[in-house]
């Protein structure tokens, strides 16, 4: 039977492109480790790969890449959310599902690739869907930045650093931790929790929104969620949304990279008031 592939590195990527037929159908899954629907998709798409017969060369192939550990390749195919899977064959793009639906993933491959049985002649089900809840404890370490370039980095433009706000104490409760994410969420009329920073960021998803943050020229204060285990988790449960980054505007939740994208084409002057160029 066919399987889920884990791609580590861009070459490998390439390697496993090359290796295909431009007839086989490439199922290309998005993920990042830490957000739960992507434990959903990761199952859903292991029990559709097994329906699969394995063939040499391939007649279908399950592709799985982590969006923030290969971001060039996250870009490249315009992902800005996950999970996160794109259909191609012979380099042509067929169709993308966004989000953690199992029967609209199904019903997109077999369009394309045509159901699969099992051995029993019966189809293999989809597994049950997951809670996406947040995690109220994550894990103890968080991701490190790289160690200082020899070149300068780029600098911040427009942007204020308000990551030197004082942890929590394990012995403080949930309700101080949500006073802070409050007075947070507010420290700047528009805010972007982040992986990284906006002179390093982290995660292509950050990279993206920092870049049309500066190209219109938007004061905003930013938060690098990294540095701050409690305020990485507690987000997403106080947000009710659970991935990063995050942007704020005037204390409310506008969302990720894909709903900013939606809201300034719905709204090309969404940004305009917070512009360190706006007329007066």
């Amino acid at each position: 039977m066919s399987a889920l592939i884990e791609v580590a590195s861009e070459t490998d990527f390439t390697s496993h492109l090359a290796s295909l037929s431009p007839s086989a159908l490439l199922v290309l899954y998005f993920h990042t480790p830490w957000a739960a629907p992507c434990t959903q998709m990761r199952a859903v798409l292991e029990a559709i790969a097994g329906q699969y017969p394995a063939a040499s060369p391939p007649v279908i192939s399950f592709v799985s890449i982590n969006a923030e550990e290969l971001p060039d390749i996250s870009e490249e195919l315009d992902v800005t959310a996950v999970p996160f899977v794109v259909l191609m064959r012979g380099g042509q793009r067929l169709e993308d599902i966004s989000g953690s639906d199992p029967v609209k993933v199904r019903t997109a491959i077999e369009r394309h690739a045509g159901g699969a049985a099992s051995a029993d002649g019966a189809k293999t089900s989809i597994p049950a869907a997951l809670s996406a809840t947040p995690r109220e404890n994550g894990p103890e370490v968080a991701t490190q930045s790289p160690a200082a370039a020899s070149n300068a980095p780029e600098p911040a433009v427009n942007a204020i650093d308000v990551s030197s706000t004082p942890a929590l104490t394990p012995e403080q409760s949930k309700e101080a931790l949500w006073a802070r994410l409050e007075q947070l969420v507010k420290a700047a009329p528009v805010m972007l929790f982040m992986k990284g920073t906006p002179s390093s960021p982290q995660c292509g998803f950050s990279r993206q929104l920092v870049g049309i943050l500066r190209e219109r020229s938007v004061k905003y204060g930013f938060f690098n969620i990294l540095a701050d285990e409690d305020v990485r988790q507690g987000l997403k449960e106080y947000a009710d949304w659970p991935t990063f980054p995050q942007l704020w505007v005037s204390g409310e939740l506008v969302g990720g990279l894909d709903i900013v994208r939606d809201e300034i084409e719905n709204d090309p002057s969404f940004f305009d008031q917070f512009s360190v160029n706006k007329q007066s």
